[in-house]
């Protein structure tokens, strides 16, 4: 006659060390594009603060609007170029084409500025934790675009 349950014969040590294995197989489980897609965070829930923005505002003044004019990379034409990608993407576009007289001259952190600035130009709210400089980070955030009202 088997008892009613196994692991009560097991020392509490023994049990703890399964519990641990067993949450690690769960963690390191691949995620499914669906999961991937329910924990996206996007850029209309606050992904940025407004001292970023303000400090991306100064660079974007100084490295940026020599060629690039705010009507190139916000409304429509951002809608239509970033909308339902991830900001990782757009943080690698920029780091890697931008400024284009020298393209990946700004740290990671002065791209994140210029991006939060960006966001903001669009229309993004502002939120209470600043946009990390990591684009491994970034992958987790989408890129939504408010739809104005005809």
């Amino acid at each position: 006659m088997r008892g009613p349950n196994l692991l009560s014969r097991v020392p509490l040590t023994k049990k703890a060390t399964i519990l641990a294995i067993g949450v690690l197989i769960c963690a390191s489980q691949p995620v499914t594009a669906q999961e991937n897609a329910d924990a996206q965070r996007s850029t209309l829930s606050g992904v940025f603060t407004r001292d970023q923005a303000n400090r991306g505002r100064d660079i974007y003044a100084g490295m940026c609007q020599s060629c690039h004019s705010a009507a190139s990379h916000t409304g429509v034409a951002f809608a239509n170029s970033w909308g339902g990608r991830r900001l990782s993407d757009f943080f690698a576009f920029v780091r890697e084409k931008m400024p284009k007289n020298d393209p990946g001259s700004l740290s990671p952190e002065d791209y994140t500025l210029v991006i939060a600035h960006i966001l903001r130009l669009n229309g993004m709210p502002t939120g209470f934790d600043e946009l990390p400089a990591d684009s491994i980070a970034l992958r987790s955030i989408r890129i939504e675009v408010r739809q104005k009202a005809h």
